[in-house]
């Protein structure tokens, strides 16, 4: 048995992945609500994860810049220059992208198993993949209803699916209340099994020489 040892905080932090359309319609209703989910995850000092995609989540990515909050980018691409002249995705706002080279399919496993939970806002049939997947693996999953796009038609796929994951899917309108829920659930679900796995290992891994 490994002494336990003592956590130093925040480490783990919550990390929140925030999907959605990289294109299309955008009403300026859900501009600003994603600028403020944005916020408001940087100022509870979790992590952002975006796919490092324009459009919907990086209206979220900006609105955390602007608290100073911590933002991670999950590309498609191979490299820098792929990320810009290829996939013609954004650099504002990151503190690390990190370049799978998979795809825009490809990437979206990374994406979501990078996240302790996930948020859904509008999207197109990418967005729906990473939905597929996060709900296939029991991912916490919150939806901002009235984004529009796959986000307000999820329950009716969930019923139609009818298919038990141990996903759950929490809806709201308000950020901060959306917000709320996905951190009460954090707390309750995903933090107790994180922190016992922290206090009996060795922080610093085991060296094999």
């Amino acid at each position: 048995m490994i002494k336990p040892t003592k956590l130093i905080p925040p480490f783990p932090q919550m990390t929140i992945g925030v999907m959605g359309s990289a294109g299309g319609a955008m009403s300026d209703e859900t501009k600003k609500n994603l600028r403020c989910l944005g916020e408001c995850i940087a100022k509870r000092k979790h992590v952002l994860i975006t796919g490092a995609c324009p459009g919907m989540p990086h209206e979220t990515v900006l609105g955390a810049k602007e608290e100073g909050g911590v933002v991670v980018g999950i590309s498609p691409a191979l490299n820098l220059e792929e990320h810009v002249e290829k996939y013609h995705s954004p650099t504002r706002g990151y503190d690390a992208i990190i370049y799978t080279g998979s795809g825009l399919m490809g990437r979206e496993i990374e994406n979501i198993r990078s996240c302790d939970v996930v948020i859904f806002a509008g999207g197109r049939s990418g967005t729906l993949g990473e939905f597929a997947i996060a709900y296939d693996e029991g991912k916490v999953i919150g939806v901002l209803r009235g984004s529009g796009g796959i986000a307000d038609h999820l329950d009716k796929i969930i019923a139609m699916v009818d298919k038990e994951t141990g996903a759950r899917v929490y809806y709201e309108s308000d950020p901060h209340k959306l917000l709320d829920v996905l951190e009460a659930v954090y707390r309750e679900r995903i933090f107790p099994r994180h922190k016992l796995l922290l206090e009996n290992h060795s922080p610093d891994g085991i060296y094999d020489g």
